[in-house]
This record gives C-alpha cells, sequence and structure tokens, in this order.
C-alpha cells in the first residue's frame, strides 16, 4: 500500500506540485492503480494471443510546403533562418 508521503515523494521526483489537500486524493487513486495491477496479475495465460498483422505505414509522399519566410514571419523569434524556441533545461 503507498502512502501519502510515498506520493508526496514521487511527486517530487516527477517535478508534480501536489497540494496537501490533494494528498489524500492522489494516494487512493494511486492505490486503486496498483490494485487493478494484482488483479491483472492473477490472468492466467498460456499462449501468446495470435492476430494477423498489417502494415499500416504508408509510402513517404514529397509535397510542396510554405516558404520559409513566410513560416517564419508566423515566429514569435526567429535566428539565423530558423525558429528559436526557449532553451530545455
Amino acid at each position: 500500500m503507498v502512502t501519502e508521503k510515498d506520493v508526496q515523494h514521487i511527486a517530487e521526483l516527477a517535478d508534480v506540485g501536489v497540494s496537501s489537500e490533494e494528498l489524500g486524493t492522489f494516494t487512493h487513486q494511486f492505490n486503486e492503480i496498483l490494485e487493478y495491477f494484482d488483479l491483472l496479475d492473477t490472468v492466467k495465460g498460456d499462449a501468446a494471443a495470435t492476430r494477423d498483422l498489417y502494415n499500416i505505414m504508408r509510402e513517404d509522399e514529397v509535397e510542396p510546403s510554405l516558404p520559409q519566410e513566410e513560416v517564419l514571419r508566423n515566429a514569435p523569434a526567429q535566428e539565423d533562418g530558423f525558429i528559436k524556441a526557449p532553451r530545455v533545461m
């Protein structure tokens, strides 16, 4: 069983803000999910499911695109002919 302290620790590791008011709800939901996995562990199965496999991918098709100048006109920031995005840390 997962405790509120466990949920708080997991939330910190995942960088997810969980308020003290939400902690009880999240703990209950977390335990329900784990109980469901326990239920799935009881399912017996000797053979792998068989089904026909189909390739759902299509061939790439070259299509005309927008001119670079038009695309960059819509960008909030640009640098050296590219869209400039914020740095991800």
